[in-house]
């Protein structure tokens, strides 16, 4: 296994590349190693502890301290606000906050000069009205230090908010958290690395600052005059001792630098990969083969009794649609990728311009609420737990953020978490768990988090086949005594068909079905679901006799629709009969083709043939049979389907 960062054989760097690449280090490196060559080591001691370069130590220090605290307060909103917020304007107020860094210090100084200074903008009021004067004072010196510094902590911070991915922060509101909590329970914390690099790299700078300093505020001994004013001064008199001061300089910034290298400037944490165990180890996170399920306890009723939430939904945008809900409604909605399906879902949150849904739960109309009023939960597709938190934490989120006592939150976390047989796993942290695990966790906060309404994009998707089984088993319970409604987008026709009372058909943005699974699965509008429930699906235009198919060829039906109509011929794969010789008899469907592909299905073997007569088939035997037949991929066979298995209905 090769590693990262070490050089194989074959991979020399050119020349041409590498000499100019080490001149620049040599150019880098040569002024430091003249300040190292340069310094009186036997003197260092005695110049470090001068009386003045104490004393503009410490004065560097306080006004350094002060310059990273203004720079925390003003610019980690300034930062959230570029990264997360859309306005006029953006690409100028970035350019402001670049400013500083590119700009002179002097010219800094000076625009401070005329802005701060007693015949500035602002200077002859706060002088008036506070009695503050910020030139030749030490809160001038904090205020370039400021200036120049704070840019280092914006820019870093807001590179940290724009790799966070904001579905964090969405499905915290989801959860019914304020704006302002989810900024301190979860963005800060995730962009922790971030704020730690951005925060040093502004500490250093405003230690270092000597031009915006020395033409605003001025070289007063003991009021203004920090470590550079004091090796500009030394440099004159005591050039020794100006070199002893530099290294002083030096060796902190060095120091903050080598810090940061690879422990404070990676990527938020909610996007750390995950590392292999170590040979020999057994990973936490690994979930057994044969996992320990608990035992399903009855779950708490999650809305207070006699309260219950119908659903009524007029969504316009790109997914249009009406949907209305009786409480204790689960539906299922199914289409292909792209149809609107996550769209739908965040429309009703309110968290997309992309649609508008006018929602209405309960008689309540909540289209004007923020999405942490309107009591609406949500399970992403990857969970999107968060990862500074443990399980237990993550569950008790959303009961926390409605202002529930800490141990009640925690106590009901947990009865969640044991009914989806990971309450075992409370205290590990999201990635000490493996994906099945993770998503059962997701699932257990947004039911703990007594929703109106709740809305599942493909929650069982993570999970292996026993254990999709268990957790479908509770989500039905629960759900079947739940007082409000809930949305599951799915591409499993089990959950659908199990957990939905009704189904949601979208393509494109439009509903093309909503019915009963019972009728979407005999009577399928829509091609792509009738091959989500593993049936074949051909689109045309009807004729006198059966359906003209888009992609070719006829099919005679039976029932044959009104001349013209648009519609899909829907034929289960058992209904097609495979041959090795043209048949003869009643079927009136026959067409020559080619095994392409063979699959196993349970008991019996899908066969796809392809065919330049009519559209792909797929049929289903027993293995029996297509042993009989001598079927294997590139032999050619016929296939048939009578006008009777053929069910059309109108698109």
């Amino acid at each position: 296994m090769k590693r990262s960062g070490v050089r194989t054989s074959g991979a020399r760097p050119p020349l041409t590349l590498a000499l100019p690449a080490l001149a620049a280090v040599a150019f880098l490196a040569l002024p430091l190693l003249g300040i190292l060559v340069r310094t009186e080591w036997g003197e260092l001691a005695d110049h470090l502890s001068s009386p003045g370069t104490v004393e503009a130590l410490k004065l560097s220090l306080l006004v350094s301290f002060w310059a990273l605290g203004l720079s925390l307060v003003l610019g980690v909103p300034l930062a959230w606000l570029l990264a997360r917020v859309p306005f006029p304007g953006k690409a100028f107020v970035r350019s402001l906050v670049l400013l500083p860094m590119v700009l002179p210090p002097t010219v800094g100084g000076v625009a401070l000069l005329l802005a701060f200074g007693r015949r500035g903008l602002l200077g002859p009021w706060l002088e008036d009205a506070f009695g503050i004067t910020l030139p030749f004072h030490t809160s001038g010196a904090v205020v370039a230090a400021t200036f120049v510094a704070m840019p280092f902590l914006v820019i870093s911070l807001e590179g940290a908010l724009g790799g966070l991915r904001p579905r964090y922060e969405e499905t915290a509101a989801s959860l019914g958290a304020s704006p302002v909590r989810v900024f301190f329970t979860v963005t800060l914390p995730m962009v922790a690395p971030g704020v730690v690099a951005g925060a040093a790299l502004t500490w250093a700078r405003a230690l270092g600052e000597f031009g915006a300093t020395i033409t605003f505020a001025g070289n007063l001994p003991g009021t203004t005059q920090t470590l550079p004013l004091q090796v500009y001064l030394l440099l004159q008199d005591e050039p020794e001792a100006a070199t002893s001061v530099s290294l002083l300089l030096l060796a902190i910034a060095m120091g903050v630098l080598v810090a940061l290298r690879g422990r404070w400037t990676g990527t938020p944490a909610g996007r750390t990969r995950r590392t292999a165990p170590e040979a020999g180890a057994t990973p936490a996170a690994a979930e057994p083969a044969t996992e320990v399920i608990q035992p399903v306890a009855a779950p708490a009723p999650p809305v207070p009794a006699g309260e219950r939430w119908a659903l009524h939904a007029d969504v316009t945008g790109f997914t249009h649609l009406t949907l209305d809900a009786e409480p204790g409604t689960t539906i299922a909605v199914v289409g292909p990728n792209g149809a609107g399906k996550t769209t739908l879902l965040r429309a009703l949150l309110g968290l997309t311009p992309r649609a508008h849904a006018e929602l209405t739960l309960g008689g309540t109309d909540v289209t004007g609420l923020p999405p942490h009023r309107r009591r609406v939960a949500w399970v992403p597709q990857d969970g999107a737990l968060f990862p500074h938190m443990s399980a237990l934490a993550n569950t008790a989120y959303g009961l926390r953020a409605q202002g529930v006592p800490r141990s009640e939150a925690r106590r009901e976390a947990q009865g969640w978490l044991d009914r989806l047989g990971v309450g075992h796993l409370a205290h590990r942290r999201p990635t000490q768990l493996s994906g099945g695990q993770a998503q059962r966790v997701a699932l257990a906060r947004a039911l703990a988090a007594r929703p109106r309404l709740l809305v599942l994009d493909e929650p069982l998707a993570a999970l292996d086949q026993t254990t999709r089984a268990h957790v479908r088993h509770t989500l039905r319970a629960h759900l079947a005594g739940f007082r409000g409604v809930c949305l599951i987008v799915t591409h499993d026709p089990v959950e659908a068909v199990s957990l939905a009372d009704r189904v949601l058909v979208v393509d494109e943005g439009r509903a093309l079905q909503d019915a009963t699974p019972s009728e979407v699965t005999r009577h399928p509008r829509s091609p792509w679901v009738a091959r989500m429930l593993g049936r074949n699906a051909w689109v045309g235009r009807a004729t006198a006799h059966g359906l003209a198919l888009d992609a070719g060829g006829s099919l005679v039906t039976a029932d044959p629709l009104e001349p013209g109509t648009e519609a899909v011929a829907v034929i289960a794969p058992e209904a097609v009969a495979v041959h090795r010789e043209k048949p003869g008899g009643s079927p009136r469907n026959v067409w020559p083709g080619t095994v392409r592909e063979i699959t196993a299905s349970g008991s019996r073997l899908r066969i796809l043939v392809t065919s330049d007569k009519a559209p792909d088939l797929v049929a289903e035997i027993t293995p029996q049979a297509a042993a009989e037949l001598g079927l294997a991929d590139g032999v050619s066979v016929w296939t048939s389907v009578k006008a009777t298995e053929a069910t059309v209905v109108a698109l």
